[in-house]
């Protein structure tokens, strides 16, 4: 059966024949040869589409066909047209055409807010636009001309809601629905006071009320007044980012409001791009829109794509950027003008309190109006029974009323908690005053509350803890580990450990796989712009360069990969002069990975080359590495590996060059910081990045993690089976006095649970 089945198959497959897509008339006299031999008409044409219909369908796509054509050209046409009235509404100012640029503030705005890769065509691409606005992509530009610039384009500052007075701030205090039930008892008071006891003394409890309303209502705005006018300076502070920019032919730092148009900016991972402007030149360059766009997916910025937006985030690579636009003229700037700031939603605190009030204030204002209806039925029944009924009425009835009046509204001022609100306006100001002599300044008066229910603060390492300020302790370079920390060390690992060969393969590496820069001043002082540990190893890379007069020659990079949290590493590929001008690949990075992408290391001053695994050198270099993270040094490894002529960075494979041994002092006071809050019953976790056994280290030292004290990295963290972690979670809860210490990358993880 199914070698019949096969047969049929195949003999089926030689009827398979293409369509041929015959002409219509073929298809009509096909169909006149089919109805000489099909009488039936309705079997005749069963499977066969109507030509009729065929030809009406085929005409009717030709005409939307003919349509669609008209209307594209006529799109075309005014979108023409749209560009030309664009390019007339942009004249050029003639104070600009006096300091010799060619194009206007408003176009070039316009140019990169709307993406128009047509117009930046136009004007040549990138070197068109630097030729008009003046300026060498190269050099920069000159000091000189900021303020030219900032007079024709704009300075790079943003427009700023005027700050509040005291007045709105009095007004937002008495905006409190107790406050304004009290003020009108108040007032009540007094009239029923005045008019059933006379003046002054009917007045006295209704006057007492409004003192009450008076302090309330003054402490809290001139309490928040104060503290607003403390956090301007303090955002005027805040605010002050220092930038790296080209200006005079030498790469400086500027404060992120002297940025002008024109302006070659230098940007690598986690800055913020600082005003709208065009990717010139850079490698692996991704930012995030999200804060503009709202889309979450990166945007890869590259010769095709050169549009960048003040405001948004460098996510990963390095480049330069010409500045086209800046302040109000940006795309943040627009969105910052929209930008109203919201109300404050209350603390749970503030919640309860006003739920309390205004249930009491209910419960006391039926009882008024209960009360009040009880004297009046029975004053209006005794009435009923006077001689005069309920017609005649005198000077003493009216008063009885008012006093049944008067009962009612006692009834409510005293059923309203009107210290409430003055006894917690009191105690927060009186929080928010410690605060700031511990030098912790509060903006509001419920935030006090708010951080009086913590329980757990979970902090950064690098830049919190630490000073920031990092220098190269100890180097494991050729066989053996050096402290470089003091001059005779220095000089023990240039004059014994470093021959002229091995020397310039080092300073080859530290000075070539490198997202930061050496900058040479005016006055020829020698300063390094990047981070603090790129800055720690090239200070380093100086200091081996003064001390053996062995200065690194350049090198051309052929490929690079910036560092990211993610790899944990950078790598370069350079046309090596000490390889002869072959490409050479160098990788820097955490020296765990490093580590495992090595398979040979250099073990002696002359650059010998032997395997890891021979002589126990393997375990020579990580016996260096845990020592060195044991002493809360932060370790990075650097290696080298000579590759083809593709330029690609190897996956392994490389050689060891150097262990480096980074110090980041604690900040003072950070261990008794740490008692404190332990004393208080908070919590301190530790949160990075960092090798687990230097993480460890300045744990202990900081006072973090006890004895008893429970460390844990993200990969074994994430190995475990959901019911492991649920048994391990709240078993260190139920440990209150333990400290946790997460790395990153399991802090969002544990969250979750």
């Amino acid at each position: 059966m199914a070698y019949l089945k096969k047969k049929s198959m195949e003999f089926l497959k030689t009827f398979d024949v293409p369509s041929k897509n015959p002409s219509e008339d073929a298809q009509r006299r096909w169909r006149e040869a089919v109805g000489t031999l099909v009488k039936n008409r309705r079997r005749r044409f069963r499977m066969v589409p109507d030509l009729d219909k065929r030809s009406q369908a085929e005409t009717q796509r030709r005409n939307i066909q003919e349509k669609l054509r008209v209307a594209l050209y006529v799109q075309k046409a005014a979108l023409q047209f749209i560009d030309a009235a664009r390019r007339t509404e942009h004249p050029l100012p003639e104070l600009a055409r006096q300091c010799g640029f060619s194009i206007s503030a408003e176009e070039l705005a316009s140019l990169v807010r709307g993406k128009d890769s047509k117009s930046l065509r136009l004007h040549k691409g990138v070197d068109g636009l630097a030729r008009k606005v003046n300026v060498s992509l190269a050099d920069g530009i000159k000091s000189d001309d900021v303020g030219l610039r900032t007079e024709v384009y704009g300075a790079n500052q943003y427009a700023e809601k005027p700050p509040r007075t005291f007045w709105m701030f009095l007004w937002d205090a008495c905006q409190d629905m107790t406050l304004m039930l009290l003020a009108f008892c108040a007032v009540v008071s007094v009239a029923i006071g005045v008019a059933t006891e006379g003046f002054p003394g009917g007045m006295y409890d209704g006057v007492g009320i409004m003192l009450t309303i008076f302090l309330v209502v003054a402490i809290t705005a001139a309490s928040d007044y104060k503290q607003s006018l403390q956090f301007r300076d303090l955002d005027r502070e805040k605010k002050k980012i220092e930038i790296q920019v080209t200006r005079d032919r030498f790469r400086q730092k500027v404060s992120i409001y002297d940025i002008v148009v024109g302006d070659i900016v230098h940007l690598s991972i986690g800055d913020q791009v600082p005003a709208d402007g065009l990717f010139v030149d850079g490698y692996s360059f991704v930012v995030d829109e999200s804060s503009l766009s709202g889309e979450s997916e990166p945007v890869h910025v590259s010769t095709t794509n050169r549009f960048l937006l003040g405001g948004t985030k460098v996510q990963d690579g390095s480049a330069r950027m010409l500045v086209t636009a800046v302040g109000m003229r940006t795309e943040w700037g627009n969105l910052m003008e929209t930008l109203s700031q919201g109300g404050e939603d209350e603390t749970p605190l503030q919640v309860k309190l006003n739920g309390v009030a205004t249930i009491i204030g209910k419960i006391g204002l039926a009882f008024a109006v209960l009360t009040f209806t009880v004297l009046m039925a029975r004053f209006l029944y005794g009435k009923a029974g006077s001689p005069g009924g309920l017609l005649e009425w005198g000077m003493e009835d009216a008063l009885s009323v008012l006093n049944f009046f008067a009962v009612a509204v006692t009834i409510i001022v005293v059923a309203v908690p009107e210290g409430l609100p003055l006894a917690v306006t009191l105690s927060l100001a009186f929080a928010m005053k410690k605060l700031m002599q511990e030098r912790a300044l509060v903006r509001h008066l419920s935030a006090c509350e708010t951080m009086g229910s913590a329980s757990c603060i979970c902090t950064d390492k690098t830049g919190t803890l630490t000073t920031n300020h990092m220098v190269v302790e100890k180097v494991w370079a050729a066989g053996g580990a050096t402290t470089v920390s003091t001059a005779k060390g220095f000089e023990e690992l240039t004059s014994s450990a470093l021959s002229e060969g091995f020397a310039k393969l080092l300073l080859e590496g530290v000075f070539q796989c490198s997202g930061s820069e050496v900058v040479r001043g005016k006055d020829g002082t020698t300063t390094v712009m990047g981070t603090p540990t790129e800055t720690a190893i090239l200070e380093f890379g100086l200091g081996v360069e003064k001390r053996t007069c062995i200065e690194h020659a350049a090198a051309a990079k052929l490929r690079v990969e910036p560092f990211n949290s993610v790899k944990k590493t950078m790598g370069v590929v350079v046309t090596s002069p000490s390889a002869g001008g072959r490409p050479r690949a160098y990788l820097k990075g955490a020296s765990e990975v490093v580590l495992r992408k090595c398979s040979n290391v250099v073990v002696d001053r002359h650059g010998s080359i032997v395997s890891l695994t021979e002589k126990n050198y393997g375990k020579q270099v990580a016996g260096a590495i845990d020592t060195f993270a044991c002493e809360a040094l932060r370790t990075l490894c650097l290696a080298y590996q000579d590759v083809g002529g593709e330029g690609e960075l190897p996956a392994d494979g490389y050689t060891l060059i150097a262990v480096f041994g980074i110090k980041d002092p604690l900040r003072p006071g950070v261990r008794e910081a740490v008692a404190t809050c332990h004393a208080a019953g908070i919590n301190v976790r530790m949160v990075t990045g960092d090798n687990i056994s230097t993480a460890k280290a300045i744990a202990r030292e900081c006072g973090i993690l006890t004895e008893e004290g429970v460390a844990i990295e993200g990969p074994d963290f994430r190995q475990m089976s959901p019911d492991q972690m649920r048994s391990i979670i709240p078993k260190i809860q139920e440990r209150t006095h333990q400290s946790l210490f997460l790395l990153n990358f399991v802090a969002e993880r544990w969250c979750r649970w």
